[in-house]
């Protein structure tokens, strides 16, 4: 029984603080104070967020009945709050409070079932939507039906019919797998959105830079690729694309150090001196970029087409082209070694690279997994390089293609120190 109380309690304060916190910052922003005041200020949310943790809690004892009965009073408590809120001489529509409200009970509810991460998780977001009020309205005020739109098809082509596509492979040596294939078109469509959505909020100049090094998270080669294409249609943005494309190369390289730790200490140790030029390579370029933004006045913002699913799908396509070329080649020639493997898999997946070499199961020493990983992501940088001088156009080819040839020479020159 000690034990199982002790996991009651827990369980009802992370509630009662989840409640706390939400009741903090409406104290802090002025809500529960004044002749305006709403309902519930630190102490009633805290109690709120109990009652739901309590309700919780009976719930996964079995006590459905009484539990429903404790969180319905604190839900009627919200709306008499609410309906006397309106009612005054000064009343105004606004529910946030007691909306914020609702949400402590239920996310209490869920502490007290003993989904304590989701509770917590979510009465951060919860706090974070309170206090950043002003600035999400800044955004909102930033974006028209355009990007709405552009929203609702991107959700409707990543939950509807993504999970209906077939996972493959078919038609034998293609290896065409229609679910992995629409998930890079969807890739490409998001870093076309969050590019337009980030110039539209911060400016273009410096809204692809940011979208750049979110993209990078996920594939430096694909925001190359699209900012490259991208520089052939509105030239004026060829400095701003370049520095995405610099920022994307950059996170590269903590991405695969992080990724080869969870795997396997030893392997990031060893990749540390090899990828050290090139990361300060990247950061100075990235830097040196940053503080020489053009105004965005000179920018043309007029596209159309948030998404551009077209320039998604040929680009999809083509990547699937170039998977195919490069599974005949390894069938035909096979592999000639570890680092010619490496090579290879830096052309394809940097991260299906770092995986492979990191595993603590792979039986390969640690200097030689990490100079393979370096070495495919020398590869890798000399792949977006030519992309950015095949594909690019004008000023976005001269920069970027000198920047990653910078980069590349880093990386060149971390395997010949180390």
């Amino acid at each position: 029984m000690i034990d199982s109380q002790a996991v009651v309690a827990v369980r009802i304060g992370i509630a009662a603080l989840v409640g706390l916190a939400t009741g903090l910052e409406r104290e802090w922003s002025g809500h529960a104070t004044g002749p305006d005041a709403r309902f519930a200020g630190l102490r009633t949310f805290s109690l709120l967020g109990a009652l739901g943790g309590i309700a919780g809690v009976l719930t996964d004892a079995s006590y459905g009945a009484l539990a429903a009965m404790l969180a319905l009073g604190g839900v009627a408590l919200c709306v008499g709050g609410y309906v006397a809120a309106t009612r005054r001489a000064t009343a105004t529509t606004d529910g946030t409070t007691e909306a914020a409200a609702l949400t402590t009970i239920a996310l209490g509810v869920l502490a007290g079932l003993g989904w304590l991460g989701v509770a917590a998780g979510g009465g951060a977001i919860l706090v974070l939507v309170l206090r950043e009020k002003e600035r999400l309205h800044w955004v909102v005020q930033r974006l028209d039906e355009r990007e709405m739109r552009a929203g609702v098809q991107f959700a409707v082509l990543a939950i509807v019919v993504l999970p209906l596509l077939p996972t493959g492979p078919y038609f034998g040596v293609v290896a065409l797998e229609p679910r992995a294939l629409w998930a890079i078109v969807l890739l490409f469509s998001a870093l076309n959105f969050a590019g337009f959505v980030a110039r539209r909020v911060v400016g273009a100049s410096r809204g692809l830079g940011i979208t750049g090094a979110l993209g990078g998270v996920i594939s430096s080669t694909a925001v190359t690729l699209t900012f490259s294409r991208q520089s052939r249609a509105d030239a004026a943005l060829g400095p701003a694309l370049a520095r995405g494309v610099v920022a994307a190369c950059t996170v590269l390289i903590p991405r695969v150090v992080i990724v080869s730790g969870v795997l396997n200490a030893s392997v990031a140790l060893a990749l540390l001196p090899l990828l050290a030029p090139t990361l300060v390579a990247g950061l100075t370029l990235a830097a040196i970029g940053w503080r020489s933004n053009e105004p965005d006045s000179t920018v043309n913002n007029d596209d159309t087409n948030p998404l551009r699913l077209g320039a998604a799908i040929r680009m999809a396509l083509a990547f699937q082209v170039a998977i195919v070329l490069i599974g005949i080649v390894r069938t035909r020639w096979g592999m000639a070694g570890i680092y010619t493997t490496a090579v290879m898999l830096g052309l394809t997946d940097v991260d299906a690279l770092t995986v492979s070499m990191s595993r603590p199961d792979g039986g390969l020493p640690a200097d030689v997994a990490s100079r393979a990983i370096a070495i495919g992501i020398l590869a890798n940088t000399a792949l977006k390089m030519t992309i950015a001088l095949t594909f690019g156009r004008h000023a976005f080819r001269r920069r970027a293609g000198a920047s990653l040839a910078a980069m590349a020479a880093a990386s060149a020159l971390g395997l010949l120190l180390a």
